[in-house]
């Protein structure tokens, strides 16, 4: 149905200005979809995972319509790109795809949500401390009974993005976090979010 595309790190795989005329399946790597703040930052406003679909929403002004965002590669990805009137007319065709999509946006709309509350907190814990719990546990998946602490592939400087904060800001206050025992990271190593505590907390502040 469509054909497979390779993007080194750091490559766009659309620029605001491209048409909004096709979607894309990562098959291997990691995909950003990032926005703009009113100073001109850059903002992350979804994380794209191995086998999920994306560029998606942009349907709703499909072909004449403009992306607005920017589809970037974190790392060395290959994705598979098909055309909007080719993947709306396997859909017709496929109930249980199509069900299977629905699903998927509604989890997107879910998550979109989650993250216009994040955003909506102006102090500084609270709202990348509402971010972790959002990374930890995206809506559609559930925190495994008895696991407390769940690991995070990400950096600081994909924290600020998500969270629309400077990447100073950010240190300062996972540092904050890490003191209280909240979370745990070290130089190359992948940061670890404790759950429960960290809930706990955000819900007394």
């Amino acid at each position: 149905m469509g054909r497979v595309r390779r993007y080194g790190k750091g490559a766009d795989i659309w620029r605001p200005e491209d048409r909004a005329d096709r979607i894309y399946f990562l098959r291997r790597g990691q995909i950003v979809v990032m926005s703009g703040d009113s100073e001109g930052n850059e903002v992350i406003m979804q994380v794209i995972e191995r086998g999920e679909p994306f560029g998606e929403l942009c349907f709703c002004s499909p072909e004449k319509g403009l992306r607005l965002t920017i589809g970037r590669a974190v790392v060395e990805s290959e994705v598979l790109e098909i055309t909007y009137r080719d993947f709306v007319s396997y859909l017709q065709k496929n109930t249980e795809a199509l069900m299977d999509f629905t699903y998927t946006l509604c989890e997107r709309l879910s998550e979109m949500k989650l993250r216009v509350g994040v955003l909506a907190h102006r102090g500084a814990e609270g709202r990348l401390g509402r971010l972790l719990l959002q990374l930890a546990a995206p809506p559609g998946q559930q925190h495994t009974e008895g696991t407390n602490e769940v690991t995070l592939h990400i950096g600081h400087e994909e924290l600020a993005k998500m969270a629309a904060m400077n990447r100073s800001h950010v240190s300062v206050t996972m540092g904050k976090l890490r003191r209280r025992g909240l979370v745990r990271y070290e130089r190359n190593r992948p940061l670890v979010v404790d759950i429960p505590a960290l809930t706990a907390y955000l819900s007394d502040s």
